[in-house]
């Protein structure tokens, strides 16, 4: 063996870095050193910093409205009720809740309820149970011998915003004209 015949282990030496050489490489701009000063701080954030200039987000106005009341409900079709019954999943003879829903693979949560909607064909009878549904879903419903039970009301059924106001203001109208009246016949009685 001759000295210019040694070497090395597989795997004892590695290539050196090349550093500093364009930010394709992963080592460009700072070398693989970081930044200094306060980008090298913990909590930190200067995205949308601007030199101190009044930023972006700060110039522009406010606009739009997130409801923190808003209901998100799952919504499941006729149709897709129906694919359910035909390939067994689901029980037809049974009452449809949620649960029975769940089981079937038609929806994974029920979040804040489920909301039956009209699109596809129902034949099957079935007794449902759901938080909400669409007119058109529940007369497709009864229309298959089946019925629709609601937990929470038709927002049609509801009376509009006020209306409670205006019907007590009615109502204590009306009061006040019959109490008039009767009082002018209890006079009419009392002078003949």
């Amino acid at each position: 063996m001759q000295l210019n015949q040694l070497s090395d282990n597989p795997g004892a030496t590695k290539p050196r870095k090349r550093v500093g050489r364009g930010a394709s490489s992963g080592l460009g701009k700072t070398s693989g050193k970081g930044q200094k000063g306060q980008k090298s701080r913990s909590g930190v954030a200067l995205a949308g910093f601007e030199g101190g200039q009044m930023p972006l987000f700060r110039r522009l106005p406010k606009r739009g409205f997130n409801n923190i009341f808003r209901k998100t409900v799952r919504e499941v079709n006729l149709g897709r009720l129906q694919a359910a019954i035909d390939a067994k999943k689901l029980d037809a003879s049974k009452t449809v809740n949620e649960e029975a829903l769940r089981g079937a693979g038609l929806i994974k949560t029920a979040r804040d309820g489920v909301r039956l909607l009209a699109k596809g064909e129902l034949t099957s009878k079935i007794d449902i149970e759901v938080a909400g549904a669409s007119k058109a879903a529940i007369a497709a419903v009864e229309k298959a011998g089946g019925t629709v039970k609601l937990s929470e009301p038709l927002k049609a059924d509801k009376a509009p915003k006020g209306q409670a106001k205006k019907d007590k203001k009615a109502a204590k109208a009306a009061k006040a004209a019959t109490s008039s009246a009767d009082d002018d016949a209890s006079a009419e009685d009392a002078s003949s």
